[in-house]
């Protein structure tokens, strides 16, 4: 690693250096990193990373360092370490900083660029996913999951996953008391899974949340935050703000856990600018992930049937670290009537999804996903519940590439099945 004498000290190091200083690199953050787990590698662990980070700042390393590059590239951005740490290292704002900074003298591999370029242009993202639907559509992506080169089946696989059996419709009973609720659809969510979204309408509405629209939402901006381009996801952040204070939504109900997590901190995203600080906050403060609506409406339960499904529990990383909400999406399964809930274990452990992170570094993320698809295997599940879209297609890819026949389900599908199923009996 090469030394650089050479650093402009600005407002942003001091808040970067304060989260530093609270690292006492006792190692409780080590069994929480995938990476480290992965690849066994200090400098890949957080302990590793921060110190990493702290060189950057005092520029004592040049910030083109390929080796540093290669280890802070490798982190996935999962926070589990933020949960297992004693000292509240503000792990995850460090890290999106110093890549802010990387940026400058390190930019992204050009498909990544490209990706996110697309994500945060309207009219391409339209493009580009009603592309992927038609491709999806044809079959292409399910035979290629199986019977193409090795590098094209994952991807092949998390398009195909995002296929949907067809649910029967029921009308809503809701009475629209608990407050007027508006759903950031989403890119991912609302142009590759669009019945999810119109699944977490309807369970909205049934417990009792009156559904309105926020016309002119975009992207949540949590790809580029990840990926240190801050200024896309500020501007994102503002389109988004706008758009839902015109709603006149009292909550913003999120069904993608990375989604949710970025909509939380628009408030820290935004608090430099005068004129939207406030605003975010105000923002942030009416986001709640559907699974906390849908508990503090109960949620309405469907009765037990005599044949159920034994379903496992995966956390999402930016459920559990990010946003700490942990019992929510369990109370959710446990009012659907034809699930039983079984233990999964190391469920808090990440999938190896994190956005764009398996176009960047897809042989760290299949090292990580491995291990979660044998804990799929042992827990005798047949569907795998998980609140994120990332996950349901890297989980969902991985199962299909394996040849197995357990489905990757969001919480929200399997409550508005069982509501659907209800209707009928």
């Amino acid at each position: 690693m090469r030394e650089t004498n050479s650093h402009r000290h600005t407002v942003a190091d001091d808040a970067m250096r304060h989260g530093l200083d609270a690292c006492v690199h006792c190692g409780f953050c080590l069994p929480a990193c995938p990476t480290y787990l992965a690849l066994d590698d200090e400098n890949d662990s957080p302990r590793g990373r921060l110190v990493l980070m702290r060189a950057l700042l005092d520029g004592r390393i040049a910030g083109d360092d390929p080796d540093v590059a290669r280890h802070l590239d490798q982190c996935l951005g999962c926070r589990g370490c933020e949960t297992a740490c004693p000292s509240g290292v503000p792990y995850g704002r460090i890290l999106e900083g110093t890549r802010e900074r990387q940026r400058v003298t390190t930019p992204l591999p050009l498909l990544a660029r490209v990706v996110l370029a697309v994500f945060a242009r309207d009219r391409l993202l339209r493009i580009g996913l009603w592309t992927a639907r038609v491709v999806r559509a044809l079959g292409v992506t399910h035979v290629a999951a199986r019977l193409a080169p090795r590098a094209l089946r994952m991807p092949a696989a998390m398009l195909a996953t995002t296929a949907r059996d067809p649910v029967p419709t029921y009308e809503p009973r809701g009475t629209g008391s608990r407050g007027r609720t508006a759903l950031l659809t989403g890119c991912v969510m609302e142009g590759l899974l669009p019945s999810l979204n119109r699944a977490t309408e309807r369970v909205l509405v049934e417990n009792d949340f009156a559904l309105v629209r926020a016309s002119g939402q975009v992207c949540c901006g949590a790809l580029h935050a990840h990926a240190g381009d801050t200024a896309t996801a500020r501007d994102l952040a503002r389109r988004n703000i706008a758009a839902f204070e015109a709603s006149g939504a009292e909550f913003i109900a999120m069904n993608s856990a990375g989604c949710g997590a970025m909509c939380r901190e628009y408030g820290e995203l935004l608090a430099d600018d005068s004129t939207w600080a406030a605003r975010a906050s105000a923002f942030s403060a009416k986001v709640r992930d559907v699974s906390e609506l849908l508990v503090q409406a109960g949620p309405k339960p469907t009765a037990p049937t005599a044949s159920q499904t034994p379903v496992a529990w995966d956390a999402p990383c930016h459920l559990q670290h990010a946003q700490r909400i942990v019992e929510p999406p369990l109370q959710v399964l446990h009012a659907v009537g034809d699930v039983r809930l079984v233990p999964l274990q190391d469920s808090a452990q990440c999938c190896g999804s994190a956005g764009i992170y398996g176009i960047v570094q897809p042989d760290v993320a299949q090292q990580v996903l491995k291990p979660k698809l044998a804990r799929i295997h042992e827990s005798g599940a047949r569907i795998v519940a998980t609140a994120n879209p990332g996950c349901l297609m890297q989980i969902g890819a991985g199962l299909l590439v394996e040849g197995s026949a357990v489905l990757a389900r969001h919480p929200v599908e399997l409550l508005d099945a069982a509501y659907a199923r209800s209707r009928t009996d």
